[in-house]
């Protein structure tokens, strides 16, 4: 499975996809990472940085969405004093 999570001050909003239907082209799972690139570039545009998270690895910082990915989380950039 794959996912986009975006954190916010209710705790996280969340898109997720079965990569194996990506794969195969089912309209469901397509609709969601279409989904989740919408999502993605509406956060990167307000700053918010993406790191590529795995199974036994470092985060990985991503410029794009990648819908083979465990999954993604959209950190909000931090303002204020």
């Amino acid at each position: 499975m794959g996912m986009l999570r975006v954190m916010s001050r209710r705790g996280d909003d969340h898109v997720v996809w079965d990569v194996r239907q990506v794969e195969v082209g089912d309209p469901e799972a397509l609709a969601a990472v279409r989904e989740a690139e919408r999502i993605f570039s509406e956060q990167r545009a307000r700053g918010a940085t993406a790191c590529k998270v795995e199974k036994n690895g470092a985060p990985v910082r991503v410029d794009q969405i990648e819908p083979t990915a465990e999954q993604i989380v959209m950190i909000p950039r931090v303002v204020g004093g």
